[in-house]
């Protein structure tokens, strides 16, 4: 089915055309579907821009070349999209969930998360699914007759389902939030426009968080191998990446590290997107799906991996969390950076005022939970950057946070 020039569309892709709409109702654009709006809205959002100087694993001046945040939401994008037109899906849809997808992230990565959370334990905790549906339904504010981006339902479901549901179909928490719950900022907002936490999201959403694992499965390898943190050799390892570079030596004997590593980085989202083009077909001819509420109501994902190619990633997981996100070297950084965002809230718990005065402004005599919940937004929203001149304004001294691990020989600029 094409509609307005678009490309073909599954029965069971999500139909911009039958879209649940928006909380507060617009009128809708002549020239854009709502799924292009809610990608534009975010593209031009200042958390999205925000991205650009905020850490995925290094922190941002330990080279140029290494990804950030701004990045890896465009590379996810990018297999996001390439997932939606290969199995019919809505790609605009696919591209706003992707691009959305790491908005509620801290300065300094999961670091700052893990630090604000602890912070936050008394009072909600703090989780960047969460934070991103607060971003996009309330804390920006650019628009004259709402707070937020208004985006659609579509939207705000693959945002706030990013890992599946939320609920299981009796209404209890899944694993992930059994034992803190699920995040009040959730709740809230599902209290005013149901999202159906116990249901699959739709299969762009499926889709994107496949792109997600897709893309820092290669680029994390990528950045670990620049970094020096391991080498060509130590990814024997994992089976499913020496049979790539068996493959490679095979097909280019006796070439020059730097080509092997994006040679391997290629052959990984490679891989992972023909097979999930091939087992997200499988699922979907033997479901036969007549609409995306098929999709939803499947009772397990439809666009995902097959298992032989499920257990290649955790592998891959297994071995960067071992061999990266555990490395000692990230793991003093991640110490320090984790002090600078413990000191910033300290400070700003203790005299509110010393926020600016449209985060400070109406905090006096106001529950505690609502200033701490303000002082984890104003934190959250920073840069690693600002981040660290905020806590040079306030403190004598600041952790150093370089770290320069020595590059196995790969080139930082082409030739």
């Amino acid at each position: 089915m094409r509609q307005n020039g678009e490309r073909w569309r599954a029965p069971y892709a999500t139909d911009p055309a039958a879209c649940r709409g928006r909380l507060i109702a617009e009128a809708a654009s002549p020239t854009r579907s709502d799924f292009q709006r809610d990608r534009d809205r975010i593209v031009h959002s200042t958390a999205f821009r925000r991205l650009k100087h905020k850490t995925q694993v290094f922190v941002h001046h330990e080279g140029d070349h290494y990804r950030t945040r701004l990045t890896h939401t465009l590379e996810v994008s990018q297999i996001a999209r390439a997932l939606a037109r290969a199995l019919g899906l809505d790609e605009d849809l696919a591209e706003a969930l992707a691009l959305s997808h790491d908005l509620g992230h801290t300065c300094f990565g999961h670091t700052g998360e893990d630090a604000l959370d602890a912070c936050m334990a008394e009072h909600g905790g703090f989780d960047h699914n969460a934070q991103a549906l607060r971003i996009v339904t309330r804390l920006e504010r650019r628009y004259a007759g709402f707070d937020g981006l208004n985006l659609a339902w579509e939207t705000l479901e693959g945002l706030v389902k990013h890992n599946g549901p939320l609920l299981t179909p009796d209404g209890r928490p899944t694993p992930r939030y059994a034992a803190a719950g699920i995040p009040a900022a959730i709740l809230e907002y599902n209290s005013v426009n149901d999202l159906e936490l116990s249901r699959f999201a739709g299969p762009e959403a499926q889709g994107a968080a496949l792109a997600d694992d897709i893309a820092y499965d290669s680029h994390d390898l990528d950045d670990g191998l620049r970094a020096g943190l391991f080498d060509l050799a130590d990814l024997a390892e994992v089976p499913f990446l020496k049979g790539l570079l068996d493959e490679i030596e095979r097909l280019h004997p006796g070439l020059e590290t730097s080509r092997r590593v994006h040679e391997l980085a290629r052959r990984v989202i490679t891989r992972f997107v023909e097979d999930v083009i091939a087992e997200s077909g499988r699922r979907l001819e033997a479901l036969a799906p007549a609409s995306v509420a098929d999709i939803r109501g499947a009772g397990a994902p439809v666009i995902a991996f097959s298992e032989p190619i499920a257990e290649a990633d955790a592998a891959i997981k297994r071995f960067l969390y071992a061999r990266m996100y555990r490395h000692p070297g990230v793991m003093a950084v991640r110490a320090r950076a984790a002090q600078i965002v413990a000191d910033l809230f300290a400070a700003f718990c203790a005299d509110p005022a010393r926020m600016p005065e449209e985060w400070s402004a109406g905090l006096a005599g106001a529950e505690e939970g609502r200033v701490r919940r303000r002082i984890a937004d104003y934190i959250a929203g920073m840069t690693d950057t600002y981040a660290v001149l905020a806590h040079r304004k306030l403190f004598p001294e600041t952790p150093d946070l370089h770290w320069s691990p020595e590059s196995r020989g790969l080139p930082l600029a082409e030739p």
